[in-house]
């Protein structure tokens, strides 16, 4: 059992009887297609050995949309109840599973995944998966803005703690585990703006967006005073402690929640080749009125293909335009 090398140098071949999936050198969006149809044709035929291996040996790089790919044969190959084994990781692929949590969830083979997790502490070697996230310059921005943003949070934050109190029972943050770079999750801070029980009651909600996003105009969950912090989006304040920690950067693409990030496909991955933002483009073009997943992907697409420091720069003018015109703001 053999396959021809494609243009992506994605091969198959077999060993003892198990099929062995041969990764390219660089596993990004342009190979992901190709490898998803060949792994659900190989999960679509009977499989005595109930498994299959995933050969990393030649791969020392892989970006968001790499993982997305396994993730979602990982979930197909669990449903058929086939065993999806990851072989020979180098220390950058294996950092990065180390990274996004993975290793967790992921069947590596034990002798390489020693081996492995050795070298990746020592070499840390994370790819670079968009330009952005390797800018000195951009963290330099982000540092002083988040500085000078919790100071601005420290002025304002008796006053909104005390209307957040007044207003409803329960903490004055709200923390909420959001997907970052390559997928990795983070607890994003936010003044609370709904009632404590709010994640419990979301299914009771009705979902007024297409796609992989949650919105509701008139969310019930919503308190009065937690109305007034979003139009004017002072309830995303504490996020500058999330940008300060490089979580976040100033600019960037919408941190989805890992809710939403399991129905991806494999190629909406992209948009977490870079951080998330405070804001972005979607920040400046009318985010209450985005209902559709694909107008979010579609521009924080755009932000990665324009991305510059100046564009930053703009992007940063542009939102705080957007927050003093008095119909702007979250819903």
């Amino acid at each position: 059992m053999a396959s021809p090398a494609s243009e992506t140098n994605i091969k198959v071949t077999a060993k003892d009887n198990i099929p062995v999936v041969q990764l390219p050198v660089r596993f990004t969006i342009s190979e992901t297609e190709l490898f998803k149809s060949i792994c659900q044709e190989l999960l679509s035929q009977d499989n005595n050995t109930g498994k299959i291996i995933i050969d990393f040996s030649l791969t020392t790089f892989i970006d968001s949309s790499g993982i997305g790919s396994i993730v979602t044969n990982l979930k197909t190959a669990r449903e058929k109840e086939i065993e999806l084994v990851l072989s020979s990781l180098s220390s950058q692929v294996m950092s990065v599973f180390s990274l996004t949590g993975l290793t967790q969830i992921l069947t590596i083979e034990e002798s390489q995944d020693k081996e492995v997790k050795t070298q990746a502490k020592t070499e840390n070697q994370l790819p670079i998966t968009h330009p952005s996230v390797q800018s000195l310059v951009k963290r330099l921005i982000d540092i002083v803005g988040a500085v000078v943003g919790l100071i601005i949070t420290a002025i304002l934050f008796i006053p909104i703690a005390i209307f957040i109190k007044l207003d409803s029972p329960g903490p004055i943050f709200f923390g909420q585990i959001r997907c970052g770079w390559m997928g990795r999750n983070f607890r994003m801070w936010k003044f609370r703006s709904m009632c404590v029980d709010a994640e419990y009651l979301k299914s009771q909600i009705q979902n007024e967006a297409q796609g992989a996003i949650f919105k509701n105009e008139n969310d019930p969950r919503v308190t009065k005073v937690g109305r007034f912090l979003r139009r004017k989006s002072l309830d995303e304040l504490p996020q500058f402690w999330n940008v300060l920690k490089g979580d976040m950067s100033l600019v960037g693409t919408r941190p989805p929640t890992p809710d939403e990030v399991e129905r991806y496909e494999v190629p909406q991955w992209q948009r977490l080749d870079v951080k998330p933002g405070m804001t972005g483009e979607w920040q400046v073009n009318g985010r209450s009125q985005i209902k559709d997943f694909e107008d979010i992907i579609r521009l924080d697409l755009k932000y990665q293909k324009n991305w510059s420091l100046m564009y930053d720069v703009k992007l940063i003018f542009k939102t705080v335009a957007v927050l003093f015109n008095k119909s702007s703001g979250a819903v």
